[in-house]
């Protein structure tokens, strides 16, 4: 009320503030805040501000530093405040600031509305004048639905009709970012939808405006919004209380209609609950096999298949760091605990420019982030393991740490058995997660994360095999403006592991080790030029450095000789540039250009082989000898990526893409199937990288209200100097690895077929492949041909692949989930004869990968049973019940043969031969 009638004096007299000569001043700022200034004003001179003090604390970092000389009181405040939202009015030797608006001394004409005349003349007001309250962040709740924000700084003149209005969403509970809100005016005219930070920027008309905030899954907020210029405001929404019990599988095009790419896949992890796994374990990775064109090699393998690439070919990321072994147990569980997971992005057609170093397949997982508002967690109690995941803010609405930990006990339940053999084994693993997140200010913030997991199993009292990863991230984000963000990260990854053999008195103990490090720095920066482009550019470098293997004797009775290969480094480095080009409402692209280059460095030792002979111990031309960081061999190429996407209507739309890649790393595995020992070697003179090249086309249909989706995409792969082996290659330990591998070429082609159903009692997806995966390894020389110089399906080829993953929903409470999933056999090498030579016996075999094994099919089920839905208790849970592999197949793992009394025997190994009940419970607080 002070301020009002501070106001309305002010108006009164405005004749005679106008008609006062201006006080000129001399003053000098050094890099001083805006209270500081207005200060030094009051000091020099006879003026006297007026205003709230709340009103500066949004400016506590601006700093001015200018001498003004003979200056009036109008040039400085312009200056002073041209960086804030505040404006001023001078009346004499009192100052009044206002917060956005602006106090006018004379009103303009019809201000009141229009006037009328009585037949006594009497002037009548039609009208009142309007008065908003204002309030700087809106939240969904309903006390501030009538009130007003103010945006940005209102000018004297102004001639533009628009101004933008940009911001971020976040969940009211917690504090998250929230991805695919709208954003629109009540007649749809101006429209918006945030991306995956929760950022939204839209165009409004000058004026007041009403806007509406819509998710599916968030209550719906009207807010009321004065638009004095450019500006930002930050929304905070509410969950609607509402049960989704499916596991919701979103492509790219429901979550964003200007994306063009195809092939890609988010995972919504918090409904990863409802899927039967074996044991009761949430797995992302198991989840994924379930998706048309991604494959495992089977129950009990680390590794995926996408699109006919090798285990290798797959990037996966782990908030930007990379993972090398994203699984636990030989690939019975996910190495990542899935309460800390918060979104999970596949990518296995078009890849974005920003990814490379892999052929096939991007795996980019984002952890969540921590509860800046209150200390909340989850987690899950299981017959073999537990995880636990907390959170608790730091700095209320500002920084917050996420800590989540998962072990398994089955250390303790093998101790407890009967069995000798198995109660002298070992088998344990854990993972811990720690997050912290820091907003500095609204353009700035801060992310670090820290993980790291351990594996430790024997078979026999005597052995012990443990693998480990390691990895670190620190990301900086930072907002140049409304349409220019910035990102520094730094990440560093190591995988190792080792296995000791330390029997009493063995003349063979020993301790066999290897591990890789890499280290990255890279800056990405997104630009939002206009409504048609927006650009995405960046740089990358990452520093290899591979320790290939180590063999130490154990004990004064060992005979075995050390063995130290010579160690690897190398440089990776990436610049890449990229525009989302929408031509117009039906046409978009993405038109992507990415230029990698790899340095293999030295210090090594490289032998040269003579020209026109195939590489052994016995054609070495010359051995040249490199120092410390100096550079052994250069690769580098265009990484040319295209997508387009044309819409005929809102829910029909086809894609098309072209991807180039290349790998400058190698996995060399001694097994049909990828496994812990497993190990990385860099390119260098005598292995070349790979590339591929894929061109894909793909067909995507909604019906009533994205209810039901339909997918058809088809894909065929080229791929150049991917890595093999020669027949009975010694692979471990040798310092000559060249000599024993073979490089050809590989082409894959298949069709995906996915049926969705997103809502109602019963939903879930259905999934159809039919793939060819062939390598083809030719040369001049009988001993690095494979047969005969054809193309033969690779190890994990499997032509058709089914699968349907379905939920039903009796109540909100109760649901019944069932898995099914039906492959082709693997190929493999069968004996196919005997024959003798000299003395001796041999058996003879098949073409490489001529037969298969039996084909693989499983069904799990699962009931999940929720408990009370009370807002105000304790804790929220449920039980889940399941069943992995009901019918109790007995899917091979692998095949393999032996020679017993002159006879070649075949037999099959199994993880899982019988049906696996698992019963866990789940908590949240």
């Amino acid at each position: 009320m002070k301020k009002i009638l501070l106001a309305l004096f002010i108006l009164a007299y405005s004749q005679a503030a106008f008609s006062q000569e201006k006080q000129k001043l001399s003053l000098e700022l050094n890099n001083s805040d805006v209270p500081t200034a207005l200060n030094k004003i009051e000091a020099t001179s006879g003026y006297k501000f007026y205003f709230d003090n709340s009103w500066l604390e949004n400016y506590k970092n601006i700093r001015i530093t200018k001498n003004f000389n003979q200056a009036s009181l109008d040039e400085i405040l312009t200056e002073i405040f041209s960086n804030t939202d505040l404006n001023f009015f001078v009346d004499k030797n009192t100052v009044i600031l206002t917060n956005n608006s602006i106090i006018y001394s004379k009103l303009a004409d019809n201000y009141f509305g229009e006037t009328t005349t009585r037949k006594s003349d009497e002037v009548v007001i039609q009208g009142d004048p309007v008065f908003y309250q204002q309030y700087d962040d809106a939240t969904s709740g309903d006390s501030k639905n009538n009130s007003v924000s103010l945006i940005g700084k209102e000018a004297k003149v102004s001639g533009r009709k628009t101004f933008e209005l940009s911001g971020y969403i976040k969940n009211t509970k917690n504090g998250e970012p929230i991805a695919n809100v709208i954003i629109k005016t009540p007649n749809n005219e101006a429209t918006a939808m945030t991306d995956d930070t929760g950022h939204y920027s839209i165009q409004l008309p000058s004026g007041l405006n009403v806007v509406e905030v819509e998710s599916f899954t968030h209550k719906k907020v009207t807010r009321k919004i004065m638009m004095y210029n450019n500006g930002t405001l930050n929304l905070n929404i509410t969950e609607n209380i509402t049960l989704l019990e499916e596991v919701n599988v979103r492509g790219k095009k429901r979550e964003g209609a200007k994306a063009a790419i195809a092939g890609v896949t988010s995972i919504d992890i918090k409904d990863l609950k409802n899927v039967p796994t074996v044991l009761g374990e949430r797995d992302i990775l198991k989840i994924a096999t379930t998706i048309p064109g991604i494959k495992s090699a089977g129950e009990g393998s680390s590794g995926v298949n996408v699109r006919g690439g090798k285990e290798d070919q797959n990037l996966f990321l782990l908030d930007n760091a990379t993972l090398y072994n994203p699984a636990h147990f030989f690939g019975l569980f996910s190495a990542i605990n899935p309460y800390t997971i918060d979104k999970a992005d596949i990518y296995k057609g078009s890849i974005p420019a920003e990814f490379g170093g892999r052929l096939s397949s991007v795996f980019d997982i984002s952890t969540k982030k921590g509860n800046t508002t209150k200390f909340s967690g989850e987690g899950g109690i299981g017959p073999v393991t537990s995880n636990l995941m907390v959170t608790t803010p730091i700095v209320k609405e500002k920084s917050s740490l996420l800590v989540g930990g998962r072990a398994t006990y089955s250390d303790w339940i093998l101790k407890s058995l009967n069995e000798p053999s198995l109660k002298n084994s070992q088998a344990n693993f854990f993972d811990i997660i720690t997050k912290y997140n820091h907003k500095i200010n609204d353009n700035n913030d801060i992310q670090a994360t820290f993980y790291y997991s351990r594996d430790a199993f024997s078979i026999t009292s005597d052995s012990l095999y443990k693998y480990s990863n390691r990895l670190a991230t620190l990301r900086w984000n930072h907002n140049f403006n409304e349409k220019h963000k910035g990102a520094l990260i730094l990440t560093n990854s190591e995988y190792k592991f080792n296995i000791d053999f330390d029997k009493a008195e063995s003349q063979r103990a020993f301790n066999y080790g290897y591990k890789i490090d890499e280290t990255q720095a890279q800056l990405k920066f997104n630009y939002d030029y206009n409504k048609k482009h927006t650009f995405n550019y960046g740089i990358s470098s990452k520093l290899y450095g591979v320790n290939p293997g180590f063999l130490d004797p154990i004990g004064e009775n060992s005979k075995l000789v050390s063995v130290a290969l010579d160690k690897q480094k190398g440089l990776e480095s990436a610049l890449y540039i990229a525009d989302n080009f929408k031509f117009n409402d039906k046409l978009s692209f993405n038109i992507g250009l990415r230029y990698s280059v790899f340095a293999a460095l030295g210090a090594s030792n490289q032998r040269i082989y003579e020209d026109g002979l195939p590489k052994s111990n016995e054609t070495v031309a010359e051995i040249q000898t490199f120092g410390n960081n100096e550079v052994v061999k250069t690769y580098g190429g265009f990484e040319p990526r295209l997508a387009i996407k044309y819409a005929f209507t809102d829910d029909f739309s086809i894609k098309a893409g072209y991807d180039k890649t290349y790998q400058y790393m190698h996995l060399l595995s001694s097994n049909t199937t990828q496994s812990p020992t497993d190990v990385w070697k860099l390119s260098d003179i005598n292995v070349k990288p790979q590339d591929a090249q894929q061109i894909s086309l793909g067909a995507y249909k909604t019906f009533k209200d994205e209810m039901y989706e339909v997918s058809l995409e088809g894909y065929y792969k080229r791929m150049n100097n991917i890595l093999d082996y020669k027949v009975g290659a010694e692979i471990m330990l040798n310092k000559n690895i060249e000599t024993e591998l073979l490089q050809g070429e590989g082409k894959a082609y298949g069709v995906e077929l996915l049926l969705k159903k997103t809502a109602g009692k019963l939903n879930g997806w259905i999934g159809y492949t039919y793939s060819r995966t062939l390598i083809k390894l030719d040369s001049p020389f009988d001993v690095e041909k494979v047969n005969n110089g054809a193309f033969f399906a690779a190890n994990f080829d499997k032509p058709h692949d089914f699968s349907a993953v379905l939920n039903y929903k009796f109540t909100k409470r109760y649901s019944l989930s069932m898995n099914f999933i039906y492959q082709t056999g693997r190929p493999i090498t069968y004996p196919v004869g005997k024959y003798q030579f000299g003395n001796a016996e041999y058996t003879l075999y098949s073409d490489r990968n001529a037969f298969r094994i039996p084909d693989y099919y499983r069904m799990d089920i699962g009931i999940n049973i929720e408990g009370n839905h009370k807002i105000k208790k304790l804790a929220h849970s449920f039980w889940n019940i399941s069943v992995y592999n009901v019918l109790g197949r007995n899917n091979p793992y692998s095949v393999y043969f032996v020679t017993e009394n002159g006879q070649v025997k075949g037999y099959k190994t199994s993880i899982f031969s019988i049906p696996v009940p698992t019963i866990t419970y789940n908590f949240r607080f």
